[in-house]
């Protein structure tokens, strides 16, 4: 099943598509089957936003992907998952315009990610039974402003969690729709030219052992997010680094899910 969040009549709803139509949910809950409206909306027609609801914890993998690892300043392959987060405040939706102060940060760089989403809270899960917690998968971009990351003794939070840097969509795409969420693709593209290519399966660890470290001693709740890392082609990577500009589109794809497309807007 394929959900989405959309605005009718000034309230946010969730639907499923299909096809090109939307089937308003009655009641949305994080357990199938979920009841829906006899009517179809054209697709066209909704205004999509960011298919999580409540914006719960975003929980975020750093150094995931070997390759990424080789191309970061540190170069160590991690032990055990890193982790940090971002605010809930900067989840906008597919389609929405990612607004950036210059005075704030000059350097936006991009990271395509396979996000999970949790139907099931618990703690000390295991990693045999950690994908009977989740819901579903989306697309995130971990837009992140290197200048802020890596100053003041490395601010990961702040750096990666201004207003609009977690672009999280098009579509919530249910578990039972993808079995082994370590066999996707991966691509982001910058004005039509891809800069990055992976496989989740080059995780170095993959979703269940991410939510059975998480959870060692984190009680996780239905609703919330787990981004799992980007394989290599951020910006800051390449020789001389390049960053986001005013006007760029910005397409991070996961296959089986869909495209996750952002203009950026620079502005005072």
């Amino acid at each position: 099943m394929r959900l989405v969040r959309f605005r009718e009549r000034g309230a946010v709803r969730w639907g499923v598509l299909e096809g090109g139509t939307v089937r308003p949910v009655r009641e949305f809950r994080y357990e199938l089957p979920l009841e829906v409206e006899d009517r179809q909306l054209p697709q066209e027609a909704v205004q999509l936003v960011a298919p999580v609801d409540p914006p719960r914890n975003v929980f975020c993998m750093g150094l995931n992907y070997l390759a990424h690892v080789e191309e970061s300043p540190a170069r160590t392959v991690p032990q055990d998952p890193v982790w940090f987060t971002k605010a809930t405040t900067s989840i906008v939706g597919p389609d929405e315009d990612v607004v950036v102060d210059p005075a704030l940060t000059t350097q936006l760089d991009w990271e395509v990610e396979l996000a999970v989403v949790l139907g099931r809270g618990g703690r000390r899960i295991s990693a045999d039974r950690a994908l009977e917690h989740v819901f579903g998968y989306t697309v995130l971009n971990d837009l992140s402003a290197r200048d802020l990351q890596f100053a003041r003794g490395g601010q990961w939070f702040y750096g990666k969690s201004l207003d609009g840097l977690c672009p999280v969509g098009p579509v919530l795409v249910t578990a039972d729709e993808i079995p082994d969420p370590q066999d996707l693709e991966l691509w982001l593209r910058v004005n039509g030219q891809v800069r990055q290519h992976g496989f989740t399966r080059d995780m170095i660890f993959s979703v269940a052992r991410a939510i059975e470290d998480l959870s060692r001693g984190i009680t996780l709740l239905p609703g919330d997010v787990i981004a799992t890392g980007t394989p290599a082609g951020m910006g800051f990577g390449q020789n001389p680094p390049v960053f986001l500009a005013d006007g760029d589109v910005v397409e991070a794809e996961v296959s089986r899910i869909g495209v996750l497309r952002n203009r950026i807007v620079f502005t005072g």
